[in-house]
């Protein structure tokens, strides 16, 4: 059995009630889904909701819809489960934030509706994750600032495409499902991204030869 079919009737098996399919099914996918969470995540609620949390609230709601799902998947299963988990996320920002949502700190901007913005001080502190020596871990407060302040001012669909490429680690083909585009115009805008947060790392002392 190829492993697309294995996945396939792992779906089905769990859309008809099979409890521990479910729970194979959900393990497969509950790091991408904690990593998507904790990036869109505001930094003022990080103390005060656990990332597992949310994955698990929005799991518990994909098993009551996985045979709505199965009837009619318009989405990849991944990508309907980010869907479903970026609901649930964006439920726990309206019961804590509420009107103060839109002042939150300044955050890279999510190029379609339905998620809440990738957090830009999460996103920073990951691509300068590399930094990893005494001298260079020196200057990562610094340099976080130059990064978070940098990819706010890059266009929002080449920052969300990195968003989504590094810390996500979505394929090219669903990074083209999520932004409405081509897999041949995904590739395009990540090479266009990548080559204008490389100009900007370059001005980071030691941070190209880490």
């Amino acid at each position: 059995m190829a492993p697309d079919d294995g996945l396939t009737r792992l779906l089905h098996d769990a859309a008809a009630g099979d409890e521990a399919a479910a729970r194979e099914l959900f393990a497969l996918h509950r790091d991408r889904l904690k990593r998507m969470v904790h990036l869109r995540l505001s930094r003022r609620l990080q103390r005060r909701v656990d990332d597992s949390d949310v994955v698990q609230e929005a799991l518990i709601d994909c098993a009551r819809r996985l045979q709505e799902y199965v009837a009619d998947p318009k989405l990849p299963f991944y990508l309907w489960l980010r869907h479903m988990t970026g609901l649930k996320l964006a439920e726990v920002h309206r019961r804590h934030l509420g009107t103060q949502l839109r002042d939150a700190d300044r955050e890279v901007t999510l190029h379609r509706g339905g998620l809440p913005a990738a957090d830009s001080m999460s996103l920073a502190a990951h691509l300068l994750g590399q930094l990893t020596t005494p001298s260079q871990a020196a200057i990562k407060a610094e340099t976080r600032l130059i990064v978070q302040d940098a990819l706010n001012n890059m266009d929002p669909t080449d920052r969300e495409v990195l968003a989504l490429k590094h810390f996500e680690q979505l394929s090219t083909s669903e990074i083209a499902d999520v932004l409405g585009m081509s897999k041949a115009g995904a590739g395009s805008r990540y090479l266009r991204a990548i080559k204008r947060l490389k100009e900007i790392l370059s001005q980071i002392p030691g941070f190209m030869e880490a």
